[in-house]
């Protein structure tokens, strides 16, 4: 009998997210379908277009506006999705279609990750006409949820500890919907592991708690879900940053009966 192909052996496997061989590939099982931007979408009316940030490797954003453009210019949201930081993209279908909600009912100019090139734009440098027309970054938002939301807290660190890697704009608020804080340092949740993973028990990710008063914005909205396993980790992120001296304003809200990102499995929650 043959032995299997070096590059068909597997190192981990998080099934049914990902696979990850002894060569370097990973597979990607769940996340991976994509839907087109629109010029107008149909149920709000919210335009969407896709943009090559480095041509090189291909790598995209994609950007939102809404359907009343008014003369002032609007805030703008940069959101990071979610997904375990190894699932979904900028252009799936549970993404663009929540974004096009929020943008409408919120009545922002939202961008989909990429951050740094986002904020390129702020001094009227930047090459993308829906950016330097219709965006304020005097009012810049971060928003994400799940794995999303703590890449959020960590672009409002940076924001506060080293302003020049994000071009000096200050960052207005942070939206973290649920976020997804987790470690290796102390179990917190006997032996349960979010979703699917068997792999250990759920960790408090101390070291991304604020511990200084360097987070970069005014103001923090903490989102948590009753049934969520991630539910306490949420909270304690929500009294940690409240008593450590940050001189801003955090608020955290509950969900009650729902699970995590019930957001976006369910949209008329």
């Amino acid at each position: 009998m043959e032995g299997k192909n070096s590059s068909e052996e597997t190192a981990h496997e998080f099934l049914p997210l990902i696979k990850v061989f002894k060569d370097g590939r990973v597979e990607r099982l769940l996340g991976t379908e994509v839907v087109p931007p629109s010029l107008e979408d149909p149920k709000t009316g919210v335009s969407s277009k896709d943009v090559v940030i480095m041509p090189e490797t291909g790598v995209s954003v994609r950007l939102y506006v809404p359907k009343l453009i008014q003369k002032k210019k609007l805030p703008l949201l940069v959101y990071f999705h979610g997904g375990e930081f190894c699932m979904e993209t900028a252009f799936s279908p549970t993404y663009h279609y929540f974004l096009n909600d929020v943008v409408s009912q919120a009545n922002v100019v939202a961008v989909s990750a990429a951050l740094n090139w986002v904020l390129s734009h702020s001094k009227g440098g930047g090459s993308e006409s829906w950016l330097s027309d219709y965006a304020d970054f005097d009012q810049v938002f971060l928003g994400g949820d799940s794995a999303g939301a703590t890449i959020a807290h960590n672009m409002a660190i940076r924001a506060g500890t080293n302003p020049d890697q994000i071009h000096g704009v200050k960052i207005f608020g942070v939206a973290m919907v649920q976020p997804y804080f987790c470690s290796s340092v102390e179990p917190i949740l006997e032996d349960k592991f979010y979703v699917f993973s068997k792999e250990g028990p759920a960790k408090l990710w101390y070291s991304v708690c604020p511990s200084t008063t360097g987070l970069g914005c005014d103001r923090v909205l903490v989102f948590v879900a009753e049934k969520d396993i991630l539910r306490d980790i949420g909270w304690v992120y929500f009294e940690t940053l409240k008593n450590c001296g940050w001189s801003g304003v955090v608020e955290i809200m509950e969900s009650q009966g729902e699970n995590h990102v019930f957001h976006l499995t369910n949209p008329t929650c």
